[in-house]
């Protein structure tokens, strides 16, 4: 793999950088802003230059040549869904990541980010009379939506199913899954459980996520600050009880929801702890937890009539063999159980960008009425 590739994840208080040389990983660090740095902004899309100097000033300390870049690689954004896959950040993105239509959250700063980087890579490179064909790309983003229709029928018209899911990460462990068994993604039928800050759970069939629940608008598995999917007639009656405004309810169901609404805290690493130390409150909720995922997993596997290669568990949480372990004997039934642990957003990114560079992945180009 040739090629140096500049990553960028940026979330709310942090800008995750990853710089890749010839496929290998020279270096991975999480910026941090501090709360009285981010204060100062009305919106996180105002802190565009703020971070763009924190990443600037990073690599010069770095000694990195802004000229040696050749792509760079950006989170996805909340944008009007899309198939999966690579993308350009061209003007119509940038235009859709910064009306924001679908929601502000701090993903939307990554692509912005990726284009202002690319321009000074560029600008570096017309100096040194080198080509100025640096451009930046997002993957997988976010609310990519390959959902088949029958999928989507809600019980109101007018509030069908959506997707909002960790698809970076999900469809990078079905490939990581595949070549291990010695096939491509497309060639696989698998169920990705993301078990971090969100929750998710995925069915991946010949390269494409058909079914998918929104993990920030409210459906799917418990999460540690979110509620996940709740009973609607309580809920109803909780918005209409003259305690609480929208934001508020809003907040309940993800922010406070989840661990934090049971416990206070949405470290799952010192619930386990509780857990395995006795404490049987907290060793219920646990199980709750898994179960949640547990009734996903058998769920989207039924789309496919139960024929499923692999349940891949990942995210942050599956470091946790007290909760992999428990889920997988409740599921092994349906497929072989595989535990990828982590994030894995950086490197994701950057296995798609060597995919750009090798030509092995397509380029597609955003569309503000593509659906």
């Amino acid at each position: 793999m040739k090629g140096r590739i500049l990553v960028i994840n940026t979330g709310s208080t942090s800008s995750k950088l990853g710089f890749f040389d010839s496929g290998e990983k020279l270096f991975e660090t999480n910026l941090t802003h501090s709360a009285e740095e981010v204060e100062k902004y009305e919106s996180v899309l105002d802190q565009r230059q703020m971070r763009l100097d924190a990443i600037t000033g990073f690599l010069s300390e770095k000694g990195v040549d802004l000229e040696s870049i050749d792509i760079i690689m950006a989170r996805g954004g909340l944008i009007t869904p899309i198939r999966t896959g690579v993308y350009e950040v061209d003007q119509n993105m940038c235009d859709a990541l910064l009306e924001a239509k679908e929601g502000v959250h701090a993903c939307n700063l990554s692509g912005l980010l990726g284009v202002d980087m690319a321009a000074l890579v560029n600008k570096a490179r017309s100096e040194k009379g080198l080509p100025e064909d640096c451009h930046a790309y997002i993957a997988d983003a976010p609310m990519a939506d390959e959902m088949i229709p029958e999928v989507k029928v809600g019980g109101l018209p007018e509030l069908p199913r959506r997707t909002l899911f960790h698809a970076l990460n999900s469809r990078a462990m079905v490939r990581r899954y595949a070549h291990g068994v010695g096939k491509t993604g497309n060639e696989v039928t698998a169920v990705v459980a993301h078990m971090g800050g969100g929750s998710s759970v995925s069915l991946h069939r010949n390269g494409q996520v058909i079914d998918v629940n929104d993990s920030l608008g409210g459906d799917g598995p418990i999460s540690p600050e979110r509620a996940g999917s709740v009973p609607a007639f309580p809920l109803v009656e909780k918005c209409f009880c003259g305690k609480w405004n929208m934001a508020q309810i809003k907040k309940r169901l993800v922010g406070r929801g989840g661990a934090v609404a049971y416990f206070g805290t949405n470290d799952f690493r010192v619930l386990t702890a509780r857990a395995e130390q006795g404490d049987a409150e907290v060793e219920m909720f646990i199980k709750g937890y898994c179960m949640s995922f547990i009734k996903y997993i058998a769920a989207v596997s039924a789309v496919v009539c139960g024929k499923v290669d692999a349940i891949i568990l990942t995210g942050g949480i599956a470091y946790s063999s007290m909760i992999t372990d428990y889920i997988s004997e409740h599921v092994k039934f349906i497929a072989p159980v595989y535990v990828y642990p982590g994030e894995n957003e950086v490197d994701s990114l950057a296995e798609n960008g060597y995919g750009v560079l090798s030509g092995e992945f397509e380029v597609k180009h955003y569309y503000p009425d593509h659906f």
